[in-house]
């Protein structure tokens, strides 16, 4: 049995964090950080991605790498993952965090803001898993992969995020599948859902608004249904996603923690 102080660390793994740069992803990768993990900051944003990789560098000199990534582009996924191994020589944890989520109500919605949702929030976690479980399996030590989900995987929030909610439905019926195929591999694959997170993305939602979908009198409405009275932070992500990267989650797959500050209770 592990002591205690030795089950949140995870000295010299390697953890790729999608959508690292900023909001939840930057909270995952501060904590991954600093529980031991060398980081590859991924982002369709490289600058922010560097912005955040220097941060971590700054803290411990060549910890981290910021990379470019569309994640709904198979070659870039593949050169994510090569340029991982380049740099860290293996690749042990993988954050599927990148996702987008442009509130249009369906009447308003074109065939293409549907397919882009679906494209980087369920295809880009199905490229970055497929990628990253291969290079895993290859080591032959296993390994974990967390998904960010949305408590829109388990109920629906509001009006405009029909695509969304498909996408992370659709991810979280993902990460049961793939964790039972690569449960032979010990490569456990969980998911965190979040609920409302102050975000740079929240924040913009908070602005101009499409059509039919009063941004400010949602986010009030949802603030009123948290029985915390508040919204989540990043790192609270972060401690999430902690938890399921290190040896304190070593007998999970397949699952999925909602941190919302109880919203689904409403």
């Amino acid at each position: 049995m592990k002591p205690i102080n030795e089950l949140l660390n995870i000295n010299n793994q390697v953890a790729v964090v999608t959508g690292g740069a900023m909001g939840i992803g930057k909270g995952i990768a501060t904590r991954l950080h600093e529980a031991g993990a060398n980081l590859v900051i991924a982002d369709v944003d490289e600058p922010a991605a560097k912005t955040a990789a220097d941060e971590l560098n700054a803290k411990r000199s060549g910890s981290a790498l910021a990379v470019h990534v569309d994640v709904a582009n198979a070659d870039d996924v593949n050169k994510m993952v090569q340029d991982t191994i380049n740099q860290f020589g293996s690749l042990d944890i993988l954050v599927n965090n990148a996702g987008i989520y442009p509130a249009k109500p369906l009447h308003e919605m074109a065939d293409e803001d549907f397919k882009k949702v679906l494209d980087i929030n369920l295809h880009g976690a199905y490229l970055c898993t497929k990628y990253a479980s291969d290079q895993m399996i290859k080591q032959g030590r296993g390994g974990k992969i967390i998904n960010i989900t949305s408590i829109d995987a388990l109920h629906p929030s509001m009006v405009g995020l029909a695509h969304y909610d498909a996408s992370k439905h659709g991810l979280w019926g993902f990460t049961k599948n793939v964790a039972l195929e690569l449960a032979s591999h010990k490569i456990w694959v969980n998911a965190i859902a979040p609920g409302g997170i102050t975000t740079p993305g929240v924040a913009k939602m908070q602005g101009p608004t499409q059509p039919g979908v009063d941004m400010k009198t949602v986010m009030d409405t949802f603030l009123v249904k948290i029985p915390m009275h508040r919204m989540g932070e990043p790192d609270e992500i972060g401690k999430a996603a902690l938890f399921l990267a290190s040896d304190m989650a070593s007998y999970m797959t397949g699952s999925q923690i909602v941190v919302d500050g109880g919203a689904l209770l409403s």
